[in-house]
């Protein structure tokens, strides 16, 4: 039996760290960095969650590393895997999932985890996956598979409900079919189709989802109730002017206006005290993320990685476009935190996890250029 060599594994550990993009990797700690620093001015009343913060950003950062050191075929071979065992474990939170109030998201199994959360990376990747699988005999009907997989996993996070979560897993998924060649054709009779059927899902939505529709259109209807939230943001956000009341100096914030402060809604805090200047820096840092994301899936060998890459680009711009949106009041607030920057582990493990598929994917390009 052939003798294990760890000093060569360690070789080649560094040797592929060392290609790994650097720019996309610098963005991701600028963005990271201004985040706690936000974050820290959020948060000094509750120091045990800038001490999470903490902790989330450490195993976040180890986790990207040790998968940025990963090769893409792994990815690859644990894309069906994956994707079955994100689906079951869905279908048991239908069944035997804890519910708080009055969503049920979390699954027991000794810890409290929560499955959709899996689907952001298990659907782009199962995507990926078949589509690499029929490069070499695509037809239209691969799409129509594409969106019966797509389908599931939204119809149980929906279900849950959960629609902030939704429309990330959704969108991550619909990237991977819009890259393998989708048509634009059948892009049109889509957005037709979603259009016409708006008065049916009005219908179908849960009372504090329509709630948040008219309060997106009319916050000021209820102003201490679910209004709240967006009047406050913008006040925050419009206070702080041209360059903003300096760090740690923001009012809304430190005397308690803005709810969520620390998580959803750390951009009004952000703009409140770094003020307009600020917010294009924010918005230049976070457009040069998505496009160097999508830049290294250009590159990529395989389809499996260059639609996987796209996919997670994607995923970058939907997190930052739908956080600012609802914070702005431009978009309904469906709870989705700021990339990099508010306070969670979840969300922070999963960005984390797909900027090392990304530097996986940008060390494999360095390594083999001509491929």
């Amino acid at each position: 039996m052939k003798r294990f060599d760890f000093p060569l594994l360690l070789r080649r550990i560094v040797f592929r760290l060392m290609r790994v993009d650097l720019m996309l990797l610098g963005l991701v700690i600028t963005l990271t960095t201004i985040g706690f620093v936000t974050l820290f001015s959020a948060g000094y009343s509750f120091p045990w969650r800038i001490e999470g913060q903490i902790r989330n950003i450490a195993v976040a950062a180890s986790v990207m590393f040790v998968v940025a050191a990963t090769p893409v075929k792994w990815f690859e071979k644990s894309a069906l895997p994956l994707f079955v065992l994100g689906c079951l474990l869905l279908a048991a939170t239908h069944v035997a999932g804890v519910t708080v109030k009055g969503a049920t998201r979390w699954l027991d199994v000794g810890v409290r985890i929560q499955p959709s959360e899996i689907m952001k990376l298990a659907l782009p990747m199962m995507l990926a996956w078949y589509y690499h699988k029929r490069s070499e005999t695509a037809a239209w009907w691969d799409h129509l598979a594409a969106f019966a997989m797509l389908a599931v996993p939204v119809a149980f996070i929906l279900k849950q409900p959960d629609l902030g979560t939704s429309i990330l897993v959704a969108t991550a998924g619909f990237a991977v079919i819009f890259f393998a060649g989708l048509h634009w054709k059948a892009i049109a009779v889509l957005i037709v189709g979603g259009l016409s059927m708006l008065p049916i899902v009005w219908t179908m939505m849960h009372d504090y989802q329509r709630e948040r529709v008219l309060t997106l259109l009319d916050p000021t209807s209820d102003p201490l109730g679910k209004g709240f939230h967006t009047i406050q943001a913008l006040i925050a956000i419009g206070s702080g002017g041209l360059s903003g009341k300096g760090w740690m100096e923001g009012t809304q914030a430190h005397l308690d206006f803005i709810p969520e402060r620390t998580s959803d809604f750390l951009f009004a805090v952000y703009g409140e005290e770094f003020g307009f200047i600020g917010c294009s820096l924010l918005l230049v840092l976070f457009t040069c993320l998505v496009a160097r994301s999508f830049y290294i899936a250009s590159q990529a060998p395989s389809t499996f990685s260059r639609l996987l890459g796209g996919a997670l680009g994607s995923i970058f711009f939907t997190y930052s476009f739908v956080n600012m949106g609802m914070v702005s009041g431009i978009l309904p607030v469906v709870g989705v935190p700021l990339p990099f920057m508010s306070y969670g582990g979840t969300a922070l493990l999963i960005l984390g996890v797909s900027t090392g598929i990304l530097l996986s994917i940008s060390a494999e390009v360095r390594a083999n250029p001509n491929n």
